[in-house]
């Protein structure tokens, strides 16, 4: 029997959709991420049904969507453990498996979820990156966060030590060095997961400076959109807004370090995926997303969490060997999510996909069939918003004030134009509302009574079966 093609996932950090070249991008370089894309297949609408680091790394790790692993919006600190992990079943179908770079973002940190070892940037126990740069970095670098950015902050400037000792650079050394080492009688998963595009926005001098000389788009701000008040100002961090209408310098520098941040990515990223001194394609699947996308100023909004496109839409791009039947330089309008990476992998490996999965193997159409897909899929992030998009169309409730919104993604993929109350759009808005209810008709929040929704309700990010009895006890839920 054959042996079974290595597995290469890329997981990118708060990454937009819109962020590669081959989406069309004005001014951003993500060479060698279309070559993913150009070699292999594309999802145009691919989401994270939760938009938000822990609860889509659940999704990644289990094949399940928020409201199945249990955690519908940010909660950190709480204990999870899954009937089955990815890395589990291909660990136990003979698969060295290994975790490198950004952590899962679960608690305990070090937990491996079926990764046999990591090497991660753990925020809690052993940060092995952070002992890495204190022993190669110069005395008194002050680390990660030396150069006065910090990790939700729109300030930017360039990566303040060398280039080789930044994290990104690090994340690809560590795969290297993993290539070079591991056993070469069976099979690799290798996770490969980066902090980038996320802040401290601080990329290293050349992709800053390339980004500021070429210059960035402007933010897209619908006709429906305010910038925050006076009094939201004082409410909030400055620094790491959810809302600020950043102007002139602030505001180009920011936009051009994201960009920056993803540029540097890429490049490093060809250290691995080059025909010369990086991976063997001929039996090696590739695969890249992100756990959610960067709001970026759009619509006045920063970070992530909110529903619009910026936020909710991430990068999927694969890639496989010839043997598995891939169409090649495909762009796919199937709407998907997290949770189908793992039976989608699994099934391009031939191993079985465990009954707790909720994803649903994209297997089929990567091999260019039609088979019967989903109509729409679920995003929601406690306590924002609830809603429901088919790529073409999306529909968008707050929970605590009962407002809509509702966008022709077709017509209006920047969602400038909320038509929920448009004259010729009220039937539309009424279907998804009734799909709406329908999704959250036995949730245990209670937003629908009497076959309606019901706003005001006041809940946490942590379903009761999400974590242990004294960490959901420690929600806010009525």
């Amino acid at each position: 029997m054959a042996q079974r093609p290595n597995i290469l996932l890329i997981v990118t950090e708060q990454h937009r959709g819109d962020c590669l070249g081959v989406e069309g991008h004005p001014v951003l370089l993500t060479p060698t991420m279309d070559g993913i894309a150009q070699r292999g297949a594309r999802l145009r609408h691919f989401y994270s049904a939760c938009p938000t680091c822990i609860s889509a790394r659940r999704s990644i790790l289990a094949g399940q969507l928020p409201q199945t692993h249990g955690l519908v919006g940010y909660r950190d600190g709480v204990t999870w453990d899954p009937e089955s992990t990815l890395a589990e079943v291909l660990r136990d179908g003979g698969y060295q498996t290994r975790w490198i770079g950004r952590g899962m973002h679960q608690y305990p940190g070090r937990k491996r979820f079926g990764y046999e070892e990591v090497e991660t940037t753990s925020a809690d126990g052993f940060n092995d990156y952070r002992e890495w740069l204190r022993e190669a970095g110069p005395q008194g670098n002050g680390g990660w966060f030396g150069g006065g950015v910090m990790h939700n902050d729109w300030t930017a400037r360039p990566w303040p030590l060398e280039e080789h000792l930044h994290q990104t650079n690090w994340t690809v050394a560590r795969a290297l060095t993993f290539l070079k080492r591991r056993d070469p009688t069976c099979p690799f998963f290798l996770t490969l997961s980066f902090i980038a595009a996320h802040p401290p926005l601080q990329p290293p001098a050349f992709y800053l400076d390339r980004y500021l000389r070429t210059g960035v788009p402007e933010p897209v701000i619908g006709d429906w959109a305010s910038p925050p008040g006076p009094d939201a100002r004082r409410r909030q961090d400055m620094v790491a807004p959810s809302r600020i209408a950043l102007e002139g310098e602030a505001l180009l520098s920011t936009r051009a370090a994201y960009y920056g941040l993803i540029n540097h990515m890429d490049d490093q990223l060809r250290r691995l995926l080059n025909p010369i001194v990086g991976l063997t394609r001929n039996d090696t699947i590739v695969a890249l997303t992100s756990d959610h996308g960067e709001m970026l100023g759009d619509h006045y909004c920063w970070r992530k969490s909110q529903a619009y496109e910026p936020s909710a839409r991430v990068p999927f791009l694969i890639e496989g060997p010839a043997s598995l039947g891939l169409t090649q330089g495909t762009v796919h309008d199937q709407v998907a999510t997290h949770a189908d990476i793992m039976p989608t992998l699994l099934d391009l490996v031939g191993l079985e996909t465990p009954p707790s999965v909720d994803g649903v193997s994209l297997a089929p159409v990567l091999r260019g069939e039609t088979p019967d897909w989903r109509p729409y899929v679920h995003i929601e992030h406690a306590p924002l918003h609830h809603s429901l998009t088919d790529g073409r169309e999306k529909y968008i409730w707050f929970p605590q004030d009962g407002r809509e919104q509702f966008f022709d993604l077709e017509q209006d993929p920047e969602e400038r134009h909320d038509l929920s109350a448009a004259s010729g759009h009220l039937e539309r808005v009424a279907c998804w509302r009734d799909r709406l209810i329908a999704e959250l008709a036995e949730r245990p929040e209670g937003f629908v009574v009497d076959g309606s929704l019901v706003a005001g309700k006041s809940y946490g990010a942590l379903l009761p079966h999400g974590g242990t009895p004294a960490d959901f006890k420690r929600e806010r839920f009525i």
